[in-house]
């Protein structure tokens, strides 16, 4: 496509927007936003997209924000994957801007968590699925979109993932994010590193924020031990690739992934205490 000036001056004015929205949201301390029966009714929970607009739209569609000024929605993991250019490259970007535009819409109704892909784009981590390059893949879209001005763009999407919070606590103790470090990254993890904004040490391996997106495989053991570190009742992530859509690996974890033919979400309250098992029998 051919990049005008007008263009790429709204992307700077939606970027620029959407990353000052991440850092005003409501609720929001250092990298966790607080959600309490004042600010939310509901609020959804959706597992990672990975480049589905079909299940982009529907979950927009499903959610109807303009139809519940009280409701909210958390998403996460929208790059790598789904549908490639012609001219070569992965056209996940373009979901990437769509959501800092509902961002823009919905300040503190809309939270985007820092995931694993986003933040590998971000540090230019080397990132493969089944042989294929995802970093790759995603600078080759950008080229093909967007030519000579595609490392200009690449550096407002980095700006806004970068601002992005690590987790959405509910005021009884439901924790979303988008998955908990791993035993290996514990010698170093700070827990602290959710309240506080992050640095540059943060996001690189060996660093707190990084463990916070990229940890797997959990026993009950160690995510009742984090359920006690954060003071929460269980866990809602995505990360996982999940072929029936969701899961529940231990007594602390709920596991959704949108990125299939399914899409599968969960409405949590900040009201009461329902406990995981009820919690599992809202999936949709």
């Amino acid at each position: 496509m051919k990049v005008t000036i007008e263009f790429l001056h709204e992307l700077d004015d939606r970027f620029a927007a959407a990353t000052k929205a991440n850092e005003q949201t409501t609720g929001r301390t250092g990298s966790i936003v607080q959600l309490g029966i004042d600010e939310a009714d509901d609020v959804w929970v959706f597992g990672d997209l990975h480049g589905n607009r079909a299940n982009f739209n529907k979950i927009l569609r499903f959610v109807a924000l303009d139809e519940h000024p009280r409701r909210h929605l958390v998403l996460q993991e929208v790059i790598h994957g789904g549908p490639t250019y012609d001219g070569g490259g992965c056209m996940s970007h373009m979901l990437l801007e769509d959501v800092a535009k509902l961002k823009v819409k919905y300040k503190d109704r809309v939270h985007f968590l820092l995931s694993n892909h986003e933040l590998s784009e971000c540090t230019q981590t080397s990132l493969a699925k089944g042989g294929i390059s995802q970093n790759q893949m995603f600078a080759s879209g950008l080229e093909t979109a967007y030519g000579p001005a595609a490392p200009r763009i690449a550096d407002l999407y980095k700006s806004f993932i970068l601002s992005l919070p690590l987790a959405v606590r509910l005021k009884n103790g439901i924790f979303i994010s988008h998955t908990l470090p791993d035993k290996p990254s514990m010698k170093t993890f700070d827990p602290k590193v959710i309240t506080r904004r992050l640095t540059s040490e943060d996001i690189l391996i060996g660093g707190s924020a990084h463990a916070m997106v990229w940890g797997r495989e959990h026993d009950n053991e160690f995510v009742g031990k984090f359920a006690k570190l954060f003071k929460s009742t269980f866990f809602v992530h995505g990360h996982e690739p999940t072929p029936a859509g969701f899961q529940s690996p231990n007594d602390y974890q709920i596991v959704l992934d949108a990125s299939g033919k399914e899409c599968w979400g969960v409405p949590l309250s900040p009201r009461g205490n329902p406990s995981m098992a009820d919690t599992l029998k809202q999936i949709v």
